[in-house]
């Protein structure tokens, strides 16, 4: 598939909200692409979207492969209503302050959503107070965050907007940006990959015949929070492998780079994928015309490592789309979700490499 016929897709999946716990938006989404390729698709009691491509001809005795690929993206949830209507806000998921700066957002209440604007406070300050401190040497916490609402506290119960309400940013502030032969955006952690498991998807539907295994898309709920959904999806789906579909940091530290050319991931802070898995995508990549880049990411972790540091997987992997500024205003080449398509489902149609 031609990057340029995925970026509809994408858009579409950048302004849709979804903050863990609450990842209706994306989740219709991916049910109704999902829908056009598989077999069988539906949402499980978790929340997850599952889709379910069979091989051609008779039932094979190979295990089935899962893909993971998660729908929530990071946020931000009520701690506190004050008096005053404005809102204490913590991290929901790897969010922080710097993340997404001074913006508007929407306050997500049970019966209405809100506007308001995420806030430090004015610049104009002498440090006089704690959050002053932290605001004027740039070192900016929780603690020193509010949302302007601009409405009373009635208000604000009438519209539902309490402790553990969902904060996200605004969808004035989720479009596109194209830089030259990239696009930039919140939140291509991971919508960039859920795009490339959907093409994958149609790519795998057109090639069933060369399927020698059932396999299993899954769209899992609350990866940045617990991955809560990948452990549920993994106790009651079929399959002894199963490979996380991320964005890759690009950092010097880990040799990685901003290229088309996909990240294999060997290993991550809850553990090491297994080596036959990550040699099979590293030669699934050089197959579809990509240099892959073999990386040991330490700070990270995915759908894939934290099913098997619970044990609900025989063999994980993860392949991730190379992506500057990680949880900020990301960047991926389009040409990178199409080379991590390319090599999912060359993978999957030959596992064993």
């Amino acid at each position: 598939m031609h990057p340029m016929n995925i970026q509809p897709l994408l858009e579409e999946l950048l302004l849709a909200r979804g903050p863990g716990g609450q990842e209706d938006e994306v989740r219709q989404i991916c049910l109704r692409e999902l829908g056009k390729h598989c077999d069988e698709v539906f949402v499980d009691e978790a929340g997850n979207v599952r889709g379910l491509i069979k091989a051609a001809g008779e039932a094979s005795q190979t295990q089935p492969i899962r893909v993971m690929a998660h729908l929530d993206e990071i946020a931000m949830i009520v701690k506190k209503v004050r008096p005053d209507g404005n809102l204490e806000v913590v991290a929901l998921g790897g969010a922080q302050p710097i993340s997404f700066g001074v913006c508007p957002v929407d306050i997500l209440g049970d019966s209405q959503c809100l506007p308001g604007v995420l806030s430090y406070g004015s610049m104009h300050n002498t440090g006089g107070s704690a959050q002053g401190r932290d605001v004027l040497s740039g070192a900016v916490q929780w603690s020193d965050v509010h949302v302007i609402t601009r409405c009373s506290q009635e208000e604000l119960t009438v519209a539902g907007v309490r402790p553990g309400v969902r904060v996200v940013l605004s969808r004035h502030w989720r479009r596109p940006f194209q830089v030259k032969d990239t696009v930039a955006a919140h939140f291509l952690d991971d919508r960039a990959p859920l795009a490339a498991v959907i093409t994958a998807a149609q790519q795998l539907k057109n090639k069933r015949h060369a399927l020698k295994q059932d396999v299993w898309f899954i769209c899992t709920t609350l990866e940045e929070e617990s991955n809560a959904g990948a452990l549920y999806a993994a106790a009651r789906v079929p399959g002894d492998t199963t490979i996380a579909v991320e964005v890759g940091p690009v950092l010097e530290e880990y040799g990685t780079v901003l290229s088309a050319d996909p990240i294999i991931n060997t290993g991550d802070q809850k553990g090491y994928y297994t080596r036959s898995v990550v040699d099979a995508l590293v030669k699934a990549a050089q197959r579809s015309g990509y240099q892959p880049q073999v990386a040991l990411l330490v700070d990270f972790s995915s759908d894939a490592s934290a099913i098997m540091s619970a044990g609900v997987a025989a063999r994980v992997g993860c392949i991730a789309i190379p992506t500057e500024n990680t949880h900020g205003f990301e960047m991926v080449l389009h040409e990178g979700i199409v080379a991590c398509a390319a090599t999912l489902t060359e993978y999957l149609l030959c596992p064993l490499g």
